[in-house]
C-alpha cells in the first residue's frame, strides 16, 4: 500500500523548522511502517515561509521579475525542506529527493521524498502524479487549514467549513489558474488532473497528528474529502 502526503511547506517550516512537529511526525511515520510491512510513503513537501519570503524579497528588489522566475525560487525553497525530511527519515529512505515525478524510479524504499519540478503549479500537482504513477487512490494534503471553506474565512464572515465535496464544485471556489505563491487548499493545476484520474483528496491541518492518524487508519477524521462523483 502506497500512501501519498502533501506536506505543505507552512508544516514544516512556517517560519524556521518547526523541530517539534518533525519530531513527532517521523514518530507517527515510524509506527505505521513498523506495525505494517507492506505500507509505503511518499512525501511531497512544499516551499512554505521561505519560498514566500525570497518570492516578496527578489520582488520587492525587481518588481519586473516575471511568474517563471518566481516560481524557481519556491521550487528551491521545496527541494530545500524536501532534503530536510529526507535526512530526517533516512532510515527508510535511501532514493534521493525525487525532483521530476514523470521520470521517478521504482519504489524500493519504504519512503520517497519528492520536491517541486518545473515553474508552472505546485507541489500538489507532483503529489498527484506520484499517486497516479503508483497507484495511489488518494492523496492527503496537510495545510495550515482544518477544512476546506466555501470562501475565504478571513474575509468573508458567511464562509462554512465543508466534509465532502466533488472536484467540479472545488474548482469553481479556488479557480483555474495558478500563480507563484498562490494561496488555495489544493492547486487549480493539480485538481484538474486529479478530477480527469478520479483521484481523491483529502485535506487536512497537518499540525494535528491525532487526526493524521486518524486518517492513515481509516477512521473518522476532521477534514474535507475532495472526490469524483
Amino acid at each position: 500500500m502506497v500512501t501519498v502526503i502533501s506536506l505543505g511547506g507552512s508544516i514544516v517550516a512556517p517560519d524556521g523548522v518547526d523541530v517539534d512537529f518533525l519530531k513527532n511526525f517521523v514518530k507517527l511515520i515510524k509506527s505505521f511502517i513498523e506495525s505494517d510491512s507492506g505500507r509505503k510513503f511518499i512525501f511531497v513537501v512544499g516551499g512554505g515561509s521561505p519560498a514566500r519570503r525570497w518570492q516578496n524579497a527578489c520582488r520587492e528588489i525587481n518588481a519586473e521579475v516575471n511568474d517563471e522566475e518566481a516560481d524557481w525560487i519556491g521550487i528551491m525553497a521545496t527541494r530545500l525542506n524536501a532534503q530536510l525530511i529526507k535526512a530526517v527519515m533516512c532510515e527508510w529512505c535511501a532514493q534521493e529527493v525525487v525532483t521530476n515525478p514523470a521520470e521517478v524510479a521504482p519504489l524500493t524504499d519504504r519512503v520517497l521524498v519528492a520536491a517541486g519540478w518545473k515553474p508552472g503549479f505546485s507541489t500538489d500537482y507532483d503529489a498527484v502524479l506520484l499517486a497516479e504513477r503508483f497507484r495511489a487512490d488518494s492523496v492527503i494534503n496537510l495545510s495550515n487549514i482544518e477544512k476546506v471553506y466555501t470562501a475565504d474565512p478571513k474575509t468573508d464572515s458567511n464562509a462554512r467549513p465543508i466534509d465532502k465535496i466533488s472536484w467540479a464544485d472545488f474548482r469553481l471556489i479556488i479557480g483555474d489558474e495558478w500563480a507563484p505563491g498562490k494561496n488555495v487548499p489544493f492547486d487549480p493545476v493539480a485538481s484538474r488532473h486529479a478530477e480527469k484520474i478520479g483521484l481523491k483528496v483529502i485535506c487536512a491541518s497537518g499540525k494535528n497528528l491525532e487526526n493524521l492518524k486518524k486518517i492513515l487508519s481509516g477512521e473518522d477524521f476532521t477534514g474535507t474529502t475532495i472526490y469524483s462523483p
